[in-house]
């Protein structure tokens, strides 16, 4: 077996150490090459090459961001699969020919990883792994996973627009700075964007297949599974029906009132989430969402700054990539 460890030496919580370790454990068992981030964009670079020449195993090193970037390397723009047939999946990417994706945790929230129920303890995920990839030579099969197509690229697991963009690019501008970037600081950037969002008016509308338009919406977040981020080890639930195998949750506030939101924030925060508000519109299960805006927001895909846009569309693709995972989400970070 074939494999290609892509490490992200600048992820918040990589080491020397933990990385050699990985490497080792791994050497044994598969035929591996080793190759280390050195830009933006390199590990789409890596995917491209790792697609052409016979690799059966991606295996990412860092946080979501690299995950994002392999993912995107693997499957190209979401267009090019226009026309392409999968038997009970309809058009879309066919992960059977490509390489297969394993995640050992390296970023801040890796939110990705533990969504598979992959551990968010590198030493604890790579034991993981090796069980995986020893099951795999023993017979069983890849784990297929649905992802979200966002027009211009693909999501692993969320998507946003409005409020959500603006704390992931005042996030970038401080790592920019050379700040530390952990779940403590998203909060307090996130706190000081919605106060800041307090004072703006509803900007965009929302879609949904057989729904009218619904208008004044202060932003938007499109999700593939849950929960929808963690604060520290808390997990933070936007649609805790959503999953890999079903369509996206929609999560989207129509008031920006301080304390209807406090109390929103408390559910979403809850071990037994019940995600309600009469300012919320919130829906699981869905086949895509449309979101236009009446002047370009900040919008982000999987935690990284996409840019400003007044229009996007999100639609869940079935079945779209080959994962190393437990067959059912239920690893060591939901024990």
């Amino acid at each position: 077996m074939r494999a290609v460890l892509i490490v992200n030496p600048n992820a918040t919580s990589t080491t020397a150490a933990g990385r050699d370790l990985l490497a080792h454990a791994l050497e044994s068992r598969v035929d591996l090459s080793v190759i280390h981030t050195d830009h933006r964009g390199h590990a789409i670079e890596i995917a491209e090459a790792a697609r052409n020449d016979g690799t059966d195993v991606i295996i990412v090193h860092g946080g979501d961001g690299t995950v994002n970037e392999v993912v995107n390397g693997l499957l190209g723009r979401p267009g090019r699969w226009a026309g392409a047939q999968r038997p009970g999946h309809g058009q879309g990417p066919m992960p059977e020919t490509m390489p297969a994706v394993a995640v050992v945790p390296g970023g801040s929230a890796n939110v990705f990883a533990r969504a598979l129920g992959i551990s968010p303890d590198p030493i604890v995920a790579t034991n993981q792994l090796v069980d995986l990839l020893s099951a795999r030579r023993n017979g069983a099969a890849w784990r297929e996973i649905g992802l979200m197509d966002c027009g211009e690229r693909w999501a692993v697991f969320t998507a946003g627009m409005g409020v959500d963009g603006d704390v992931v690019a005042a996030v970038e501008a401080q790592r920019a700075k050379g700040r530390k970037v952990t779940p403590g600081r998203y909060i307090r950037v996130a706190v000081r964007e919605m106060l800041a969002s307090a004072r703006n008016e509803p900007l965009m509308t929302l879609e949904l297949p057989g729904q009218p338009p619904r208008t004044g919406v202060y932003f938007a977040f499109i999700s593939n599974s849950s929960p929808w981020t963690y604060a520290n080890a808390r997990p933070v639930w936007t649609n805790p029906d959503t999953t890999f195998e079903t369509g996206l949750g929609v999560f989207a506030i129509t008031s920006m009132n301080v304390w209807r939101n406090l109390m929103l924030v408390r559910r979403m925060l809850s071990k037994k989430p019940v995600i309600k508000a009469k300012h919320l519109i919130r829906h699981d299960d869905v086949a895509w969402v449309r979101v236009t805006a009446d002047e370009p927001v900040a919008s982000q895909i999987d935690g990284d700054f996409l840019g400003l846009r007044s229009e996007m569309t999100f639609r869940v693709v079935p079945g779209a990539l080959c994962v190393v995972a437990p067959p059912t989400g239920k690893g060591a970070d939901q024990q």
